[in-house]
């Protein structure tokens, strides 16, 4: 049996590594065993994504938890390379563009264990961005590099990568996405949070840029006033962001805006059942300019750019940076139902994870 590592380290990960295990565990040459390297810490929430998403327990946790980039890094590697070395894989598969991702990368790599990247050749095409390094150092150091849309190709050809390496695969988020809907369905968040379908706007944000600086955080913080004027606004804001409204002295302003509702942090069915019966997202989060497209409901990225155009040019999403008067404009469009006409991209099918296994087992010459 071929034995692959797959690393998981932080939310994200989790609703893409789903069902590549439940894909892999019914392969005949294929013996997956799941690793959390435990950067992302929250006990709470890590458990609940593993229990709602029938991901198997991983063998190991690192533990490695919050530090800096380097010193996160640093942490991932120096246990990573214990286990390589206890478990003699043949193989690692890291998804996305968390430092879980490249520190278990460069690990496997100087130990010559092969690197599988799941969503490879994404590209931001801006370096101030930690996770646009992750990416071309992964990518730079993969043997098998699984692409999402057909841009990533294009972006790893131009960067010199063998196209023989290069397999379009789809969009693994959306695997989980489409298996998972009918039971997020059920979720009773709506009744909660006293929310009918389609006449609420859901809002996510977590970068640095955008909720660690206080003149950005209150920009976006009074734009949010202003469009829960016109309908309520949910906005599930983890702990960080909520102590920087504090902190910036914003808790005013989100107090007096009557139909903004600030929620803990959601599980993933609690979260995938406000989002699909949203009017709108806004968003800085990649997953949801990507889950967004498939279900083509408007989304506004408040980011000055984006690793995922697919999801402009093909799909419902729209870049508006840092500017609020864009922000407020598409808010507009999205509220009155003059959204623009979006398509969702080839093999954005709910049937990845077996297009994953089917091309681990022709590039290793597995069959």
């Amino acid at each position: 049996m071929f034995r692959i590592l797959n690393i998981v380290g932080a939310r994200p990960n989790f609703m893409k590594i789903a069902p590549i295990m439940a894909a892999m565990q019914a392969s005949n040459t294929i013996e997956p065993i799941l690793i959390h390297t435990g950067q992302h810490y929250d006990e709470k929430m890590s458990h609940l994504f593993f229990e709602e998403l029938e991901i198997p327990k991983p063998l190991v946790n690192l533990e490695v938890g919050s530090d800096s980039q380097a010193k996160q890094v640093a942490k991932i590697m120096d246990r990573f390379d214990d286990i390589c070395t206890e478990l003699k894989p043949d193989a690692i598969l890291v998804v996305g563009d968390v430092n879980s991702t490249m520190a278990c990368s460069i690990v496997a790599s100087k130990l010559g264990i092969k690197v599988i990247h799941m969503e490879a050749g994404l590209r931001s095409f801006d370096r101030r961005m930690p996770e646009e390094i992750n990416r071309l150092v992964t990518d730079t150091l993969a043997d098998l590099l699984l692409t999402p849309s057909e841009d990533g190709n294009v972006n790893l050809i131009k960067e010199g990568i063998p196209e023989e390496k290069i397999k379009l695969v789809g969009n693994i988020m959306i695997d989980t996405l489409l298996r998972f809907l009918p039971k997020a369905e059920k979720s009773d968040i709506l009744n909660n949070l006293n929310l009918t379908s389609e006449n609420y706007v859901a809002v996510t944000l977590h970068r640095p840029s955008n909720v660690d600086e206080p003149e950005n955080l209150t920009k976006i913080i009074q734009t949010l006033n202003k469009i829960q004027r016109k309908l309520k606004i949910v906005f599930p804001i983890h702990p960080r962001t909520r102590k920087n409204i504090d902190g910036f002295g914003l808790s005013e302003l989100v107090e007096s805006s009557e139909n903004l509702i600030l929620t803990e942090p959601l599980g993933y069915l609690d979260f995938q059942k406000v989002m699909s019966n949203a009017k709108l997202l806004i968003t800085d989060s990649g997953g949801v300019q990507e889950e967004t497209t498939a279900l083509k409901i408007p989304c506004i990225t408040v980011r000055e750019n984006t690793e995922r155009p697919i999801t402009i040019t093909h799909g419902s999403n729209e870049l508006a940076g840092l500017d609020m008067e864009k922000v407020l404009h598409f808010s507009e469009k999205a509220i009155n139902g003059k959204w623009k006409e979006s398509k969702i991209p080839d093999l954005w099918d709910g049937k990845t994870a077996n297009r994953v296994v089917n091309e681990i087992e022709n590039y290793f010459g597995l069959k």
